[in-house]
């Protein structure tokens, strides 16, 4: 493509430089023939009008020398009268310069030609110039007079351009071919780089890398294939560790059941008491199964952006009360302090089911991982253009490696503790994704043995508009 460019970019200018050079040529030449043709003609005039033979004969003879051409007078039927050469003396000529002065009135008039072996004018060369200029006596038009100059020196003039243009453009061409291999070389060389790349990951390694090099935009790609392939790896290693999570959570209580139905039936004579303790076990394992079941598949509404959003106002404080209301019947069982201490109203917009989800997982959590006797607090209020809510409690707290993945599905911090609690590992992801679909952040701040804090801070107005 380069090569291409250049070749017809130097073609384009190598043909207007020739016809430029050309038209210069062919212009300069007729200017000074018509200027010395028509300065002769107005000294021949007189000579040709009086029939003065000798003084005419000698005059076109010495022009016809200076000038390095021919010279003949042409009277107005076409016949040649005087001729420097003094071949053509009677002879009639057709040609269109002679005849554009004669029959069409022009002052003067040029061309070029290349003559016929029987043409009477051959002797002046195969290739001719014509310029013929009117004679103009007293009485009008008395003829024509004409110069016959060979243009072979003009023509090769413009051979010799045209051939120097050639020669140039061969050795661009040829500069050019090897700087544009040399350029390919070093401009493809990282992108073959980042194809083979490209092809490896296609082929299943998500771990590979491109190098980082080159040019800013060459970099550039390098750096944004090298995020998204991370991307892609995290994605990956996160499905594959859901996969596995799920898998290994939806079998626990499968099994536990297989043993307990085992029990009962290969026992008939196993004490009612037991009996009945074994299937509420059951029955226990087939809600944990059915609430493992509920989070995934509302996870997965919500991951494919399908989960409706029903916009209104709220206010975050009754929505606050309407929670420990709920939730203090748990949290007297414990002997713990469930309280909201926001003393004014703070509304706003959002979903109110989701949110009231929101609210009641993370109070929930706090209650279950807050020993006997602790408290539990529940804060509310406006920062700017958004609205806060904090769950803040003094239980077992989380460590700061925890921290950073207890927003992920299936992720326990204490494993043995959260299936006694009856957890499906699911409810901290299911509270983060609600608060995304609002537009908000969903933060934790924690120290272990002194409890945590869970801040969620939506937009005031919510996304008033987009699904109303």
């Amino acid at each position: 493509m380069f090569l291409g460019i250049i070749g017809v970019s130097f073609a384009v200018m190598a043909s207007s430089l020739t016809d430029y050079v050309s038209s210069y040529l062919y212009r300069q030449r007729i200017r000074q023939d018509s200027l010395a043709v028509e300065r002769l003609s107005t000294t021949v005039a007189p000579l040709f009008q009086s029939a003065s033979h000798d003084a005419l004969s000698e005059t076109l003879s010495v022009s016809g020398s200076e000038m390095g051409g021919r010279l003949l007078v042409v009277d107005g039927d076409g016949k040649v009268q005087f001729d420097s050469f003094g071949r053509l003396m009677g002879v009639r000529l057709q040609l269109p310069e002679v005849l554009s002065v004669l029959l069409e009135g022009e002052v003067s008039s040029w061309g070029i030609h290349h003559l016929d072996p029987n043409s009477p004018l051959t002797d002046s060369g195969s290739m001719v110039a014509y310029c013929a200029s009117r004679i103009t006596g007293t009485q009008g038009l008395l003829g024509v007079l004409l110069y016959v100059s060979p243009v072979t020196e003009m023509l090769t003039s413009l051979s010799g351009v045209q051939q120097h243009l050639f020669r140039v453009f061969a050795i661009i061409t040829a500069v050019a071919l090897l700087a544009a291999l040399f350029l390919s070389r070093i401009l493809t060389r990282p992108i073959s780089a980042l194809t083979r790349t490209i092809q490896k990951m296609g082929q299943g390694d998500l771990s590979i890398r491109a190098r980082v090099s080159g040019s800013s935009e060459m970099r550039h790609l390098a750096e944004s294939y090298n995020a998204m392939a991370q991307e892609l790896e995290n994605l990956d290693n996160s499905r594959n560790q859901f996969v596995s999570n799920a898998s290994h959570e939806l079998k626990t209580p499968m099994t536990t059941m297989k043993i307990l139905l085992e029990n009962v039936m290969y026992e008939p004579d196993m004490p009612l008491n037991v009996r009945q303790e074994f299937l509420q076990d059951m029955n226990h394992e087939i809600d944990r199964l059915t609430g493992i079941v509920t989070d995934l598949l509302s996870l997965t509404q919500m991951d494919s952006g399908r989960a409706e959003m029903h916009w209104e106002n709220l206010d975050l404080q009754s929505m606050c009360m309407e929670t420990v209301r709920l939730l203090k019947p748990k949290a007297l069982q414990r002997l713990q302090t469930l309280r909201v201490e926001t003393r004014s109203s703070v509304p706003f917009r959002g979903d109110r089911a989701k949110l009231e989800q929101v609210l009641y997982n993370l109070t929930d959590n706090a209650l279950k991982y807050t020993g006997d006797g602790g408290h539990i607090r529940l804060r509310s209020g406006t920062r700017g253009d958004s609205v806060y809510l904090q769950v803040q409690d003094d239980g077992v707290g989380i460590s700061p490696e925890d921290q950073a993945h207890i927003f992920e599905r299936f992720y326990r911090v204490d494993k043995a503790r959260s299936r006694e609690t009856g957890g499906t590992g699911l409810g901290l992801s299911i509270v983060r994704q609600l608060v995304l679909l609002h537009g908000g952040t969903l933060t934790v701040e924690s120290v272990p043995g002194s409890g945590s804090c869970f801040t969620v801070t939506l937009p005031r107005r919510g996304e008033e508009g987009k699904s109303e």
